[in-house]
This record gives structure tokens, C-alpha cells and sequence, in this order.
């Protein structure tokens, strides 16, 4: 019988180990969005390990037996909670760390609106967010041939 062990906490992405980890899931789950979305141009890959130790996000991650599996990104102002980013490195897909991951923040945020952004062509994004009750909102062509959607929840 094998179990794992695992943990949800915030990280300190201001540590440039802990940041380089950060950043290396990110481009693993951006990798596999890129392609999904047919996009040649993505500026989430394009991001700096810099841009992540000076963010004034909070990361919160899904470690799995010791291993950093998931981050969320989320930008608090006032009563708004927005997900920056909800990355899950590709080799502990459908293991259900996104849910986790969005099931913590809307627990531990007290916020009146939560907002996300998303490609629409993320199927796996876009259900899973239609599933904790987010409603579109909004849907635009960015400058990067990609189609986005924004989800809303109301607390």
C-alpha cells in the first residue's frame, strides 16, 4: 500500500530556489497550454524569473510528496480575489490539484468576487471553473492570436 503525502501552503516565491521551482512548473503547465491553444506566441512562457521574485502575487503550492505540483496565483485588492494562474506541472495532471488549488483559495480568501482569465480553447480550465460555479463574463482576441475568456464568482 502506497500513500502521498500532501500539502497545500504558501510559498516564498521571493526565495529564488523556491521561485525557480515556481517558474519551472509554470513552464512545464504553459508548455502543454501553448499547444493546446495553437498559440506560437505566449507571453506566459516569456515570463522572468525576476517578474516572480518581485511579484506582489501570493503563490500558494500543492506539494506532493515533496514536490512542488501546483501553484495558484492570486492578486487580492479589496473585496476582489483575482486568479492570476493556475498551473499544474503536466506529469501530475488529473490528479485533481487544480480543484485543490481553487477549492483552497475560494476557502481562504474572503472576498465578495472572485475573477480568472483563461484561453478559451483550455477546455480542462474552463470546466473546471463552470464547475465551482464561475460564470463567463467576458470573451476578447488578445494581440497574441489567442482567444480569452473571464469568469466571475460571487460570493
Amino acid at each position: 500500500m502506497q500513500f502521498s503525502l500532501q500539502l497545500k501552503k504558501k510559498l516564498d516565491h521571493t526565495n529564488t530556489r523556491i521561485a525557480k521551482k515556481i517558474r519551472a512548473v509554470f513552464q512545464a503547465s504553459y508548455t502543454v497550454e501553448a499547444q493546446l491553444l495553437k498559440a506560437t506566441n505566449f507571453p506566459p512562457l516569456q515570463r522572468s524569473l525576476e517578474s516572480f521574485i518581485k511579484s506582489e502575487n501570493a503563490f500558494l503550492g500543492y506539494l506532493k510528496n515533496g514536490e512542488l505540483a501546483g501553484v495558484i496565483e492570486v492578486d487580492t485588492k479589496g473585496a476582489i480575489t483575482h486568479i492570476q494562474s493556475l498551473v499544474v506541472h503536466p506529469q501530475f495532471f488529473r490528479q485533481g490539484i487544480a480543484q485543490s488549488l481553487l477549492e483552497f483559495v475560494l476557502s481562504a480568501y474572503d472576498s465578495a468576487l472572485f475573477t480568472v482569465e483563461t484561453g478559451l480553447e483550455n477546455s480542462p480550465a474552463t470546466q473546471l471553473y463552470q464547475k465551482f460555479g464561475f460564470t463567463e463574463v467576458k470573451q476578447w482576441d488578445t494581440d497574441h492570436g489567442v482567444r480569452k475568456i473571464r469568469f466571475e464568482k460571487r460570493i
